[in-house]
């Protein structure tokens, strides 16, 4: 039988100082937006087997379910037992029972990254640029560089004009030798808010002496003042020389003084490898994504700094438990340790020599699972597939996010979400087989598990899924058609909408601006400012 637990009890788990696991298993766009606890992570019932033993490793760990009062938090809560977690809780009356009690929703993800950028903005009075006032000084030619600290991809996406990709961990360890100018002044931008702002405090923590600014709203407010964006930018940041590491190193010093960074040594993480039955573990690399895949420690995950910064709650499912940095130089582990110190994370660790006299990994490794229920469902080819369409004697279901479905599907496949399978499948016409798809096919051979206890219909899975289409040479449709289901399972961003752009981004920007207060409001969080 499910234990239930009530928002008092609950918040009480809040405040104390024991690991706790809070997932809330509503479908990320409904989670963002009908709102959730400050610090539930989205982990949707869709995604369950794929991503639960990543996220909460330590199946003894405290472990509470929130959803939105309609039974779902109850049908994971029997999944996860049936898993071998011993300490499941669902919260009675779930989020609008939360609410009814007194206390604050929030809406939106990534929320408790977002309100602490807010909150470093204010307390450490994080000096900002206007997209006008910036314009200006690129029009007067002025000693300055645009530095963007999101991912090479968000970046290649669009991008300020001029603006060098260096995402955040990355700043303090590569700034010297982009900025050789003592008297350059930098400006860092993201998409909104957060990652300029953090960035930019990143570069003033660390003592770099240049005059440095975030770029008020980022992107989007370049947008919306009229300005126009890059777009496939390829500026990218040079190798680290030999005197920009020793300046490196003397930031990290100096951060590690200031916020008072732990540091770990080998035999210390085997030991707690060894405890992690009663203590959560996580291994995160900090690093680029290309040099994790090049080579790092076992056990390790790719988490770059500035993203792991940006939204903790992808990569640690478990608060208050141990984080282990781990990066070549210490340095952009030092610079994400500090961040994670200051949200209030108590215990991060960065590991001294981090990958260093060990035998490295390369590639990604493999993400644990929980098995597929049913293994007996048939695989069918790409060629086998598309024979068979021809023949109008199957019918496809695609598993993809709405976006990614919408960027290229199988033409005529139906789209659903896995979590609401049985109220969309009769939906779905046609009395022949099924045949399910997803990106790479993961997902689609549990939604087909799924399929096959919900109707008589054979259920067939792409082999490979839609990239095994794609790469056999078969072609893709663009944009949405045959929709089974509400395309809420995702948290859109301001760009990905097709129309009222604009508005979208005013609508972020002003959400973001308001978390402070709302965390005032809350009370759980434990946000620490370290005056200089």
């Amino acid at each position: 039988m499910t234990n239930h637990i009530s928002p008092e009890e609950l918040r009480n788990w809040l405040l104390d100082d024991d690991e706790l696991s809070l997932l809330d298993v509503r479908e990320e766009g409904v989670f963002g937006a009908d709102g959730h606890l400050l610090f539930a992570v989205c982990l949707p019932m869709s995604r369950l087997e794929l991503d639960v033993l990543s996220l909460v490793p330590r199946k003894s760990v405290r472990l509470v379910l929130c959803d939105g009062g309609d039974g779902l938090a109850d049908r994971a809560a029997e999944k996860l037992s049936a898993w071998g977690y011993t300490d499941v809780s669902v919260l009675t009356g779930g989020v609008p029972g939360w609410e009814e009690a007194g206390n604050v929703v929030f809406r939106g993800v990534n929320v408790p990254s977002k309100a602490f950028g807010e909150f470093v903005e204010i307390e450490s009075d994080t000096p900002n640029v206007s997209a006008e006032e910036l314009k200006a000084m690129m029009d007067r030619g002025e000693n300055m560089v645009v530095l963007d600290s999101r991912p090479w991809v968000e970046y290649r996406r669009m991008n300020i004009p001029t603006g060098i990709d260096c995402p955040g961990a990355e700043l303090a360890y590569r700034v010297h030798d982009i900025v050789d100018d003592p008297d350059r002044t930098v400006v860092v931008n993201c998409a909104g808010r957060t990652r300029s702002i953090i960035g930019a405090q990143s570069l003033i923590n660390a003592g770099v002496t240049n005059k440095v600014m975030a770029l008020r709203n980022g992107t989007m407010g370049w947008a919306l003042a009229g300005f126009d964006l890059e777009t496939g930018s390829d500026r990218n940041f040079l190798p680290v020389s030999d005197d920009g590491l020793q300046d490196a190193l003397a930031c990290a010093e100096r951060v590690t003084k200031r916020f008072g960074i732990q540091t770990i040594d080998r035999a210390t993480l085997e030991t707690w490898q060894t405890e992690t039955e009663t203590n959560s573990l996580y291994l995160l690399d900090v690093r680029n994504p290309d040099e994790y895949a090049a080579g790092h420690l076992p056990g390790s995950l790719s988490a770059p700094g500035g993203q792991l910064v940006q939204a903790t709650d992808k990569w640690a499912g478990t608060y208050r438990s141990r984080l282990v940095l781990i990066d070549d130089t210490g340095v952009r582990a030092t610079m994400t340790a500090s961040w994670l110190v200051q949200m209030g994370w108590p215990n991060v660790f960065v590991l001294k020599e981090g990958l260093e006299n060990t035998v490295l990994e390369s590639g990604a490794p493999q993400a644990p699972m929980v098995p597929v229920s049913n293994s007996t469902i048939e695989m069918i080819s790409p060629d086998d597939l598309n024979a068979e369409i021809e023949a109008g004697s199957v019918t496809v279901v695609d598993l993809a996010t709405s976006l990614e479905y919408k960027a290229g599907h199988i033409s005529g496949a139906w789209w659903a979400v896995r979590s609401r399978l049985a109220n969309s499948l009769s939906g779905i016409p046609g009395e022949g087989p099924l045949v399910c798809t997803s990106p790479d096919g993961v997902l689609a051979a549990y939604a087909a598990s799924d399929i096959a206890e919900l109707t008589d219909r054979p259920v067939r899975v792409l082999d490979g899924g839609t990239a095994a289409w794609q790469a056999a040479g078969k072609a893709v449709t663009l944009g949405f058609e045959n929709m089974a289901d509400q395309n809420n399972d995702i948290q859109y961003k301001a760009y990905d909408h097709d129309d009222n752009i604009e508005f979208h981004m005013q609508e972020y920007l002003s959400w973001e601006t308001g978390l402070v207060e709302q965390v005032e409001r809350d009370g759980t969080a434990r946000f620490k400012h370290f005056p200089v």
